[in-house]
């Protein structure tokens, strides 16, 4: 029977407030002011609409549906804004944690940056910071892991098996199957190598983007139907349901439907005799002899980044412009400076502006894809995302130089 495997995504980024020249000096204000706390009130809007509803509704259906399993990851600073201004959702999520043998907790970048392109040691440090929240909070340690928006190459699953993790999630981009299944376990080309376990883009899709779009021919999505789709898929087949947990109420609203078609879903799926409900972890873990199993697996060579977002399956998102190039460049170079302050405060100033929603909203794409960056954009236009970023950069680098 084919096997489904629903990972889902948990993040909110610290968008940076109207922070301007007449503000220089005063840190506390990047991400927030004495008036408006956007981050607060985006955060505790979208627990309302989707974090609470879907993490209750996954609670029950763990405790009802015992065939049912599924994988999620939180970033770092999805926990740090959860902790401070909504405490009931860790409290979800502990007690989704606390049922390892069918919830699966995936390893994160703590700051959801760039930083294994840019920076394999920072990298490595950010991924420590939120191994040890994870297992803080939730009471797990990771073993499989998903990097910042699926970005993926073989430079980067070797350095995620340096780490220590035993699998890695990634998009599956047709050019580089060649027409191969995107529905089986695959070997990094990487030394050391690691299992590559990838999203069905289309199936995963159909729920995250298309399922309220009436203009779509298979509109209205139903259980049943997406059921039959998945008999199409052969025995030992697993198909890869990667997507943001907003898709649940906050991207498909809950008058959609949504909740409803998942809970459907998942009854009937865990009765149906041709699906099987798995985690990464029990694809990407196996018994036995491990280096033998990799090293008779078919290779994922990704010699260039790829990721999950936009058609392109790449880095345009972030790094297309000369506003992202530019401001990607800056906040990297400042790395040995900002370590040797050994100042804790500019230190994790410096690490939140690595997150990469920063750079996304400074993207200026066109058609679907400007579409979607303007519809997750936090600002009016990508201009106005660089024209705050370079304030702040600049502030920050003369704290540097002050150490303050």
């Amino acid at each position: 029977m084919p096997k489904v495997c629903f990972y889902f995504l948990l993040h909110q980024p610290y968008r940076l407030t109207d922070f301007s020249v007449l503000d220089l000096d005063n840190c506390d204000q990047y991400f927030a002011n004495t008036t408006c706390d956007q981050n607060r009130d985006v955060f505790l809007k979208v627990a309302d609409k989707s974090y609470r509803p879907m993490l209750a509704l996954l609670l029950r259906l763990v405790e009802t549906v015992p065939q049912f399993h599924f994988s999620f990851s939180c970033s770092g600073v999805f926990l740090e804004q959860a902790q401070t201004w909504a405490p009931d959702v860790i409290e979800l999520l502990q007690k989704l944690a606390a049922r390892p043998e069918q919830v699966e907790v995936l390893g994160e970048n703590y700051y959801h940056s760039l930083s294994a392109l840019y920076s394999p040691a920072e990298f490595a440090r950010q991924v420590r910071l939120h191994s040890d929240a994870v297992e803080e909070i939730l009471g797990v340690t990771p073993r499989i892991f998903r990097n910042t928006e699926m970005i993926y190459t073989n430079d980067v699953a070797a350095q995620v098996a340096n780490l220590g993790f035993q699998g890695i999630l990634t998009e599956g981009v047709d050019k580089i199957l060649s027409n191969r299944q995107k529905t089986r376990v695959y070997r990094s080309n990487s030394d050391p190598a690691i299992p590559v376990l990838l999203k069905h883009a289309q199936l995963s899709d159909d729920i995250a983007f298309r399922f309220s779009q009436k203009s779509w021919v298979s509109w209205p999505l139903t259980a049943d139907k997406y059921l039959r789709w998945l008999h199409d898929y052969h025995d030992e087949e697993i198909i890869g349901l990667f997507m943001d947990f907003e898709t649940f109420g906050e991207h498909q609203w809950a008058d959609t439907g949504i909740f409803e078609f998942f809970a459907d879903f998942v009854h009937k799926a865990a009765t149906d005799d041709h699906v099987d409900f798995v985690t990464p972890a029990s694809q990407l873990c196996p018994s036995g002899d491990r280096q033998a199993w990799l090293a008779q697996l078919p290779v994922y060579d990704v010699p260039e980044p790829i990721s999950w977002a936009d058609a392109e399956r790449d880095l345009s998102a972030w790094r297309s412009n000369d506003l992202q190039v530019d401001s990607l460049r800056q906040i990297y170079a400042l790395e040995p400076q900002v370590l040797a302050t050994h100042n804790s405060k500019i230190i994790d100033d410096w690490r939140r502006l690595q997150t990469s929603d920063h750079f996304y909203y400074m993207c200026t794409k066109y058609f679907s894809d400007g579409d979607v960056h303007a519809y997750f954009s936090a600002y009016n236009s990508p201009f106005e995302a660089y024209r705050r970023y370079c304030i702040v950069l600049a502030d920050l680098t003369d704290r540097i130089t002050t150490n303050h």
